[in-house]
């Protein structure tokens, strides 16, 4: 990232919250992204996140021109576990989540090959409460979590597992981008994902990727996964015994192990979580708003919500997990 001075932006540190980036732009969001680019990517390389308030984002058009400024370029997005409204090509919605339910802190597509290494919000319509977009720090994370928890998971890496069909979540055609079966098995043996198709049509996936890596700007270990986020005892504890009772635990859509095998116990998660709640920064979307997020630096959230909430995303600067060093 560029080292353009940060400090010809007004970045605000408050405990508690993302850096807030207050600005004008009176000639529009879209010339003030493109003359600001520098500097606002130098704040998030520095902290990690940005909310800039002040552009007065209006509609999907002038959103995908700030991203389209800001981006060294957007992602479309594969191994989706859950399904999005497309915008234009980059821009899509926010995950349909049930506006009732926590969001776990998680790095969006690390059990991908390839995934944003930032993360674009632009708040169209902000919620009369709660569904602020928070973030966690990962390296802080790391630090505050069990030496030997997060020793086993450096040594270990994750494993998730997945249950596509049509019934729940994602289906495989939804998350490959075709329903050619042909091309999802070449897709999954290109990507290092493990398949099996189901006598009811369906289809059932195993990946292992890194849980903890070296950020590939600062060097700092990151803990960087889905291991809570995509895990059974994450789930609202109604949800989970209706799933296990309609699918059974070896078919839930999704799920997480240590990269073994090994199953990962209820007390895990919850301090896996614990631990991210304690470092949760967060900031109620205002109208207007965007956001920038460095994916690997920072895990982030969705709170629960009440009232309309139109939150347009982009997935921006491809990362390869390959180019990434595992940090022990």
């Amino acid at each position: 990232m560029s080292s353009y001075p940060a400090s010809l932006l007004d970045v605000s540190l408050q405990p508690g919250k993302p850096p807030i980036v207050q600005v004008e732009a009176p000639a529009g969001a879209v010339p003030w992204a493109a003359e600001h680019r520098d500097a606002l990517r130098t704040v998030v390389n520095e902290h990690g996140s940005a909310l800039v308030r002040g552009l007065r984002l209006r509609d999907t058009t002038e959103v995908a021109g700030v991203f389209g400024r800001l981006a060294n370029g957007l992602m479309a997005e594969r191994e989706a576990f859950a399904p999005r409204a497309v915008y234009s090509d980059g821009v899509y919605s926010s995950t349909k989540w049930p506006a009732n339910q926590q969001m776990c802190m998680h790095h969006e597509l690390s059990y991908t090959l390839e995934f944003p290494g930032l993360m674009m919000f632009a708040c169209l319509s902000a919620p009369t409460q709660g569904g602020a977009t928070t973030v966690s720090d990962s390296p802080t994370v790391l630090d505050a979590l069990p030496a030997d928890l997060v020793a086993r998971f450096a040594q270990e890496g994750w494993l998730l597992t997945r249950n596509y069909n049509d019934e729940i979540g994602a289906s495989y055609a939804e998350a490959f981008g075709t329903e050619d079966r042909a091309a999802v098995e070449n897709y999954c043996q290109a990507n290092a994902i493990e398949f099996e198709w189901q006598p009811d049509g369906g289809l059932r996936t195993r990946q292992r990727r890194y849980a903890v890596v070296r950020h590939p700007v600062t060097g700092q270990r990151c803990w960087f996964n889905q291991v809570a986020f995509l895990n059974e005892w994450t789930l609202d504890p109604e949800v989970r015994e209706f799933l296990i009772e309609m699918y059974g635990e070896d078919a839930l859509p999704f799920n997480t192990r240590f990269g073994h095998g090994d199953a990962i116990g209820e007390d895990v998660v919850e301090e896996l979580n614990r631990v991210y709640t304690a470092h949760t920064m967060r900031e109620p979307w205002q109208a207007g708003d965007l956001m920038l997020v460095d994916n690997i630096r920072c895990a982030h959230s969705r709170e629960p919500f009440d009232g309309p909430r139109e939150v347009l995303v982009a997935l921006a600067d491809t990362v390869r997990l390959a180019d990434l060093q595992a940090a022990q």
